[in-house]
């Protein structure tokens, strides 16, 4: 019985640390106040809604990643948002992997599901282009579509987004390592009025 209950404890205690070891894959770590070199524009993205937060990368990470929340189209007489938010992957320079990785997000919108994760094949984000759909009057806004990332090994990922709209220019490029943060501006749900969910964003580069 002895001999037992010492193999059940030995089971807890690997599951324990099984299950400790795991959970800091995927963790979130808000560090507004991580210094950065300098911000990321584009210059087609909408002025509704306000910004929100600047979120950044823990200390020693850079996004290598990136997924979005995204509203899919209704196909009826309906107020679509499209794209709602989107979420920078982070990881350190080190690590040949990215099963450990932090999560950062600025402002999210209300609607949609959750993408995958698009990583670069090596390296960091470097740049960003937004979709976006310009003021349609009368008709159904939707502000940002789609968003695609530059990796600082040439591929360029494009996110899975909506289609309406059109890409603007690219922003610069990072000077330091990488894009390690993140601000976006949102509109907040409108009641009975025009909703369109996330209408810009901004980059942050570190060394």
């Amino acid at each position: 019985m002895h001999h037992f209950l010492s193999i059940v404890f030995s089971l807890i205690i690997i599951i324990g640390q099984h299950v400790s070891v795991q959970s800091t894959g995927r963790r979130s770590e808000r560090s507004t106040h991580r210094s950065y070199k300098s911000v990321l524009f584009v210059s087609n993205g909408m002025s509704w809604g306000s910004w929100g937060v600047q979120d950044m990368c823990p200390s020693g990470m850079y996004a290598a990643g990136f997924s979005l929340r995204v509203e899919e189209p209704s196909h009826v007489m309906y107020d679509d948002t499209s794209l709602n938010g989107i979420r920078l992957h982070c990881v350190y320079p080190s690590e040949g992997s990215y099963e450990l990785y932090a999560t950062i997000e600025s402002d999210v919108g209300h609607w949609g599901q959750w993408t995958d994760i698009k990583w670069c094949p090596s390296g960091f984000l470097k740049a960003f282009q937004l979709r976006v759909e310009s003021a349609q009057g009368n008709g159904d806004d939707t502000a940002a579509n789609n968003i695609r990332f530059s990796c600082s090994d040439g591929v360029v990922l494009t996110g899975d987004g909506t289609g309406w709209g059109d890409w603007g220019d690219w922003s610069s490029a990072c000077g330091g390592r990488g894009i390690c943060g993140i601000k976006t501006r949102v509109e907040s749900p409108q009641g009975s009025g025009d909703d369109t969910a996330l209408n810009d964003a901004q980059m942050y580069c570190c060394e």
